[in-house]
């Protein structure tokens, strides 16, 4: 076989010392380049294909979650975090292993020789994710990442004033137009934080300070007036939720 080509993208650069003085032995890999930030990361996968990514999971403008969701072929990763409440999401996304910071070399090698088997057998690694966590993540997200042909976007959560189902996409209405989404309204409702955004029917989630008006709409259906014109359907029981949220 031959070298295994390694990317490095880690925001600390004492993290990519790391990683590079715990591989500097091994005359069957190559780390071809390394990155601190998602942006440079995406770039670099894109131009150079790496067979192998040892990934950070927290960074600035774009996290290694972020970065994965948006690349069109994905390597092999292998994520380093200080987080272990991202394993189950990081394992979901077929990643090689996950490396609890500060870890040490003998565990790093132990990620490396797992990668080196799947990329010889081309075969997926079943290891069951539970074992090594004990959480699930359930943060609040600040975020959105969107691509657009080659276009990438981030949208700040404080920006979006409503999100439609469309499929198996979601469309995102922000301040300044609208963005559609491969992912579920279930996500969303699970990651807005609930104080700032509510479900009110199975098609929409909605800015709750954007709300200036309730009207019905029919039989068992009601309309959600929002600030400068657009309006949203809403449920019966989605009605009584933003009515009592709201003291409508």
């Amino acid at each position: 076989m031959e070298s295994i080509k390694i990317i490095i993208i880690e925001d600390e650069e004492l993290g990519r010392e790391l990683i590079k003085n715990y591989l500097k032995d091994r005359d069957d890999i190559e780390i071809i380049a390394e990155c601190e930030n998602g942006f440079e990361g995406i770039k670099a996968i894109q131009e150079l294909k790496p067979d192998l990514v040892f990934l950070d999971i927290q960074m600035p403008k774009l996290n290694g979650f972020e970065m994965i969701e948006i690349l069109d072929e994905r390597p092999e990763i292998i994520f380093t975090t200080a987080y272990n409440q991202y394993a189950i999401q990081a394992f979901e996304l077929n990643a090689i292993d996950y490396l609890l910071k500060p870890f040490l070399k003998n565990r790093l090698l132990e990620a490396l020789e797992k990668a080196k088997k799947r990329l010889q057998t081309h075969t997926p690694q079943n290891e069951s994710i539970r074992k090594l966590v004990q959480q699930p993540m359930d943060e609040i997200i600040e975020r959105v990442v969107v691509k657009s042909n080659s276009r990438i976007n981030v949208i700040p959560v404080e920006k979006i004033r409503y999100l439609e189902a469309q499929d198996d996409y979601v469309m995102i209405y922000t301040f300044e137009g609208k963005h559609l989404k491969q992912a579920t309204m279930k996500y969303f409702e699970e990651h807005l934080d609930s104080n700032e955004f509510m479900r009110v029917h199975r098609s929409y989630i909605i800015r709750l300070d954007q709300v200036v008006q309730l009207e019905p709409y029919g039989k068992d259906n009601y309309v959600a007036k929002l600030k400068d014109g657009p309006s949203v359907k809403i449920s019966k029981s989605g009605f009584k939720n933003l009515k009592d949220k709201l003291n409508f």
